[in-house]
């Protein structure tokens, strides 16, 4: 039955944006919706109504009112993993004992958040945050984003192993006011226990006594902590069935919470909860998650994109472009279904973008007139984040609108060099300011997005073995036991260490 439904799908009528526009004088208003805050803008895409019911008929055949249920309380989801996913219940939604225990987290981390304010543990004004991946991304994305530059404290969020990221940030702190804050779900990830072993050793040669005791640890599993001499009052877990991507607000928003106050951190929770409802009651046809899946799907399958761009209009978003690059890229990059059966559908599309308006300098030529077809979303905030002349944002935003509508109608010339086809797609995502719940909402919006669209293509969203297998190779490498890899890998290994 899926597999036709999908048929009916790709079998449907493809008028162009600007039939769509034209057959119904309501389009803007039909296919926009409302949520925290945040308007969400699906006009300039190709869907139309029938196509909204062809995929409404795919989510009742593929259960998607059954999975969002059992995501949503806690069953075990993660079907490779026997395990839950249970990021909503660390907003409120999920099984009473698990909202429960991540209610009593939350606590904890708030104590210990006012501890080191009042300067009980020292006098810490600033923060180096190592972690990787999850464990860095969204810290970094908040902080970036809702910082207003008054802070009490600096906040440094460093995740690669390259030690041109690490130093500048040692050469500028100082090592007494400097809180390490050690982000990792397993604490063995290599690559940030290195950085905080050179974080510590730098903090013994400046002339501190117990580096130790300007750390704190954020992991699932504490023991492990312990075992790295992380004294147990200073150790914030969280949940197992949390996963790294999903974990912002989790123990891993501490170094945020910190930095930016726990209200802040508070907000955030709840503009995330009221998202998490809006998806649990909504209907197909008015629910923002699923109708972003449905474009995903429809442009993925229908029209064979490969890629789907995202442009924030707006600096402090810099960073979100690379924060869903992971959680959609490595939640839905896979090619079995959740049976291990291959997948005969396209997976996740390459997720890629930057800021506007910087970008329409440099990749704008290519969505405009190149031959690949590239699904646009952009960003826009309507609350300025600066107090310059309002010209600034007036501009940003006016150039942000012209872009959507130059994709959508192109302009015809006689010189091939200067037409321009149109009929290019586009979403449009304009938030009333940028504060802490509608970010929130966004990002949980995008967390549900990146459900669906699993669901729809009956894949698990929720491991990443495939993370795994350079992380091996790398040991094998280092081990040097014998083991040997390819020539070329070999040779290089030879090139750059003389073995």
């Amino acid at each position: 039955m899926t597999s036709d439904l999908w048929q009916t799908i790709k079998k449907r009528p493809q008028p162009t944006l600007n039939a769509l526009f034209e057959g119904d004088g309501d389009r803007a208003k039909n296919f926009s919706l409302e949520q925290a805050g945040i308007y969400f803008d699906f006009s300039k895409t190709h869907l139309d109504q029938a196509t909204v019911q062809a995929f409404r008929n795919l989510a009742d055949d593929v259960e998607l009112s059954a999975k969002t249920n059992a995501l949503l309380s806690g069953e075990a989801v993660n079907v490779s993993e026997g395990r839950a996913a249970e990021h909503c219940a660390e907003r409120g939604m999920g099984s009473p004992v698990s909202v429960e225990n991540a209610h009593a987290l939350h606590q904890r981390m708030k104590s210990l958040l006012e501890i080191i304010d009042s300067g009980a543990l020292g006098e810490f004004t600033q923060i180096i945050h190592l972690g990787i991946g999850g464990s860095a991304l969204g810290p970094k994305l908040l902080y970036r984003a809702l910082k207003l530059g008054d802070e009490k404290y600096e906040l440094e969020v460093v995740s690669n192993i390259d030690g041109t990221a690490l130093e500048p940030v040692l050469e500028r702190f100082v090592a007494e006011k400097t809180l390490l804050v050690i982000a990792s779900k397993t604490f063995t990830t290599a690559e940030t226990l290195l950085n905080a072993q050179s974080v510590l050793d730098w903090m013994r040669e400046q002339g501190v006594a117990d580096p130790l005791g300007q750390v704190v640890a954020l992991t699932a599993n504490p023991e492990q902590a312990v075992q790295w001499g992380i004294d147990e009052t200073r150790i914030l877990p969280f949940s197992e069935t949390v996963g790294g991507r999903y974990s912002l607000w989790s123990s891993i928003g501490f170094s945020v919470a910190l930095a930016l106050g726990y209200d802040v951190f508070a907000d955030l929770l709840a503009g995330a909860a009221a998202m998490d409802e809006h998806f649990r009651a909504a209907p197909w046809d008015q629910n923002i998650p699923v109708l972003a899946a449905f474009c995903d799907q429809y442009y993925a399958q229908v029209r064979a994109c490969e890629t789907r761009a995202v442009f924030a209009y707006d600096e402090r978003l810099g960073l979100l472009p690379d924060y869903l690059q992971q959680l959609e890229m490595e939640s839905n990059g896979k090619s079995v279904t959740r049976d291990g059966e291959p997948l005969s559908l396209h997976s996740s599309p390459i997720v890629w973008g930057g800021v506007g308006t910087d970008a329409q300098h440099a990749v704008f030529q290519l969505l405009h007139q190149g031959t690949h077809l590239v699904p646009v979303e952009f960003l826009a905030v309507i609350e300025p984040g600066d107090s310059l002349d309002p010209a600034h944002h007036n501009g940003l935003l006016l150039n942000c609108f012209a872009q959507g509508a130059a994709l959508m109608a192109g302009k015809k010339s006689d010189d091939s060099h200067r037409n321009y086809p149109g009929d290019r797609p586009s979403v449009t995502i304009l938030m009333e300011e940028l504060e802490a719940r509608s970010l929130g909402a966004l990002l949980a919006f995008y967390e549900h997005r990146t459900f669906v669209n699993a669901a729809l293509l009956n894949i698990n969203p929720f491991d990443q073995f495939g993370v795994e297998l350079g992380k091996q190779m790398a040991n094998t490498l280092s081990a040097n036991d014998g083991n040997r890899l390819d020539a070329s890998t070999e040779e290089l290994k030879k090139r750059a260490f003389g073995t």
